[in-house]
């Protein structure tokens, strides 16, 4: 079992408790996609089980895991949020890039964008560098609470390396906050050009 399956039974089984427990083992436990899916979309599950199939699927590369999965990539817990990242990643599914930068670069949920912002890079996606700048833009301004989606988005920045970078990069120097990691990540960008 991998590290992250790993964490995130642990953290559903407790979640699940005790009233639940003959669901979950039987959830965790079975090889057979089919009941997994037809738990995904079975009506009144807890949320629980809806994130340990998803995640089950997500990971095994059944696409039908995508909409339950970007829906907990959105959530409030940052814990279900990078669950449902990193089974996005290991899914495989071409739709996860340009629904992570719609999360990314969706100003009325930025508070939950950190994860998006992650993922983005871990996919090298066309679409990271755009949301990442228009993300990482928004951030500059004065009293911005969302530091870490601002850091993320810098650090992205450089470790993708695309020149388009340079401008917003630049601007965040100006941030004694986002001052550290902007010359690093302008750093990178200058190595990626050489």
């Amino acid at each position: 079992m991998d590290e992250a399956l790993r964490s995130l039974t642990e953290r559903l089984r407790a979640e699940a408790g005790a009233g639940a427990s003959a669901a979950y083992e039987r959830l965790a436990g079975t090889e057979d996609p089919e009941v997994l899916a037809a738990a995904l979309t079975e009506p009144g599950q807890p949320l629980w089980a809806r994130e340990l199939v998803a995640f089950r699927l997500g990971t095994a590369g059944d696409r039908r895991a995508f909409e339950a999965l970007v829906l907990l990539l959105n959530h409030r817990d940052p814990q279900r949020c990078a669950s449902a990242a990193d089974a996005l990643a290991r899914l495989g599914d071409p739709r996860t890039a340009r629904a992570a930068a719609a999360l990314a670069t969706n100003e009325l949920r930025v508070a939950y964008a950190l994860q998006p912002v992650r993922l983005l890079v871990r996919l090298r996606a066309p679409e990271a560098v755009p949301a990442l700048i228009t993300t990482l833009e928004r951030r500059l301004r004065p009293h911005d609470p969302y530091r870490k989606v601002a850091l993320a988005c810098a650090e992205g920045l450089g470790v993708l390396g695309d020149a388009r970078a340079r401008g917003v990069l630049n601007e965040a120097l100006a941030h004694p906050a986002l001052a550290e990691t902007a010359v690093r990540a302008l750093a990178r960008l200058t190595e990626a050009q050489v």
